[in-house]
């Protein structure tokens, strides 16, 4: 590592925390001229940014100030939606110690945190197609994730996670639970889902992936657990299968170009146009080449299947079947400088307000309060493999003795990867190619094995 604040991330276990997990201290190890906190939080529920804005407001920016001078960068921008008027306040009073930290205030549309459209909206810079904010001098910290980096500086590695818990349960909250906990113990921290036919989306609404097993583990990258009725639109588009995707789209696409003029990428110049991505796709099969390559650029919102598309078609759905794909065997060939920014993009940024009530979340949008929980899972499981990159190397063996904050996982040698921490003191009870699983030193009773113990505190 070129700078102690890359070795930092490193050490710590620390990797992106509202995305997918990119490994931090790769990212840190440059020099910029721009370090941007993504405070945007534009997926709607959410609310773990806001939350850590207000309540460690000193904290962050102590870090971003230290962040911004071992990067070089000029000046550090605090990107966060004008709405969020407690936390700008918060920030305001803590930034001023620090000359180069600002914040940007931004307008209340989705996805105003797309890294992409983030960077244009502080800076003014188009990040190239295909291409990573540091190719324009830029790099881009979530909240959390310069929240963790203050953790690990203080001494404490990466062994939990923020976790907003919304939708259709009794009492919404965000929790700081440990790695690994299950998805079915973080929701019952809310008092349980408030409908019996329910769904549970890992992230916001918009972007969440469909839970297909509730007793899979809060990762590094678990921004939220929405609960949904399965009835919900939002359900509805992740369960229907790709080749009634397809074949309703051949049905029904009638090329209104919704889903284009609405893409956030394509409105800063970007390749991508959906309602030909999705029509070459369901008339001219595995044919490569423009347009179907486009699908490499997008960046999945949801705007198009969620919002746009007055069909109820999902060229999302067919951009990810696509790329999937097409990743085994083709390289994105596109890359370089942006058209340029459409000369209607302000007036088609997509309103939240807009976007809840249309897809029938307004009943949902309840405060979402930080809680201080004292919960000691029975057992956790951490994979190994909970960032981009390749796996983490077990240093542990089934029987040991391990305490919180032991390290359990390494980087393998020279490659892309993250470390793992134990998230709770207990006996690694089983450790595959694929996971660690640490079981609680506490004794509990028989028949509440399958429990967890939970102490609950309001802040």
């Amino acid at each position: 590592m070129s700078n102690r604040i890359a070795e930092l991330a490193r050490e710590g276990g620390v990797v992106g925390a509202g995305g997918a997990g990119f490994p931090t201290h790769i990212k840190l190890d440059a020099q910029v001229e721009y370090v941007v906190v993504n405070g945007a939080e534009c997926e709607p529920l959410l609310m773990v940014d806001q939350m850590l804005l207000v309540r460690d407001a000193l904290r962050l920016a102590d870090m971003l100030e230290e962040v911004r001078q071992v990067l070089g960068a000029n000046e550090g921008r605090i990107a966060i939606k004008a709405k969020y008027k407690e936390a700008i306040e918060a920030v305001k009073e803590a930034i001023g110690r620090y000359p180069q930290l600002r914040i940007v205030p931004l307008d209340d549309f989705y996805p105003a945190g797309d890294e992409f459209v983030l960077v244009y909206e502080t800076t003014g810079r188009l990040v190239p197609q295909g291409g990573i904010p540091l190719e324009v001098g830029v790099v881009v910290l979530n909240v959390e994730t310069l929240w963790n980096l203050a953790e690990v500086r203080e001494g404490r590695p990466v062994t939990h996670k923020w976790v907003t818990v919304a939708g259709a349960v009794v009492q919404p909250g965000t929790f700081h639970v440990p790695l690994g906990v299950s998805i079915w113990e973080t929701v019952k921290l809310t008092g349980g889902p408030s409908t019996s036919d329910f769904a549970v989306l890992d992230g916001g609404p918009m972007m969440g992936k469909l839970v297909k097993n509730l007793s899979d583990p809060v990762t590094k990258t678990t921004k939220g657990l929405v609960v949904l009725p399965s009835t919900s639109p939002v359900i509805q588009v992740r369960a229907r299968p790709l080749a009634s995707i397809l074949h309703q789209a051949r049905a029904a696409c009638c090329q209104c170009q919704e889903c284009t003029m609405l893409c956030p990428r394509y409105l800063l110049g970007h390749e991508l146009a959906p309602h030909k991505v999705i029509l070459a796709s369901s008339y001219l099969g595995s044919q490569v080449g423009e347009p179907i390559t486009a699908a490499f650029l997008c960046s999945e919102c949801g705007l198009c299947d969620l919002y746009a598309c007055p069909m109820g078609l999902s060229p999302r759905r067919v951009n990810q079947a696509l790329k999937e794909e097409m990743s085994r065997w083709l390289k994105n060939p596109h890359k370089g400088a942006p058209s340029g920014v459409h000369p209607w993009r302000s007036y088609r940024r997509v309103p939240v307000k807009r976007l809840i009530s249309s897809l029938g979340l307004k009943h949902y949008e309840r405060p979402a309060p930080a809680k201080v929980v004292d919960i000691l899972p029975r057992r956790v499981v951490i994979p190994l493999r909970q960032h981009i990159g390749v796996p983490a190397i077990p240093v542990v063996n089934v029987g040991d003795k391990v305490e919180t904050g032991q390290l359990v996982a390494e980087i393998p040698e020279g490659k892309l990867g993250s470390r793992l921490f134990a998230s709770i003191s207990g006996w690694v009870t089983d450790c595959t190619s694929s996971a660690i699983v640490i079981t609680s030193d506490v004794r509990q009773e028989e028949d509440r094995e399958d429990e967890t113990c939970v102490g609950l505190n309001r802040i």
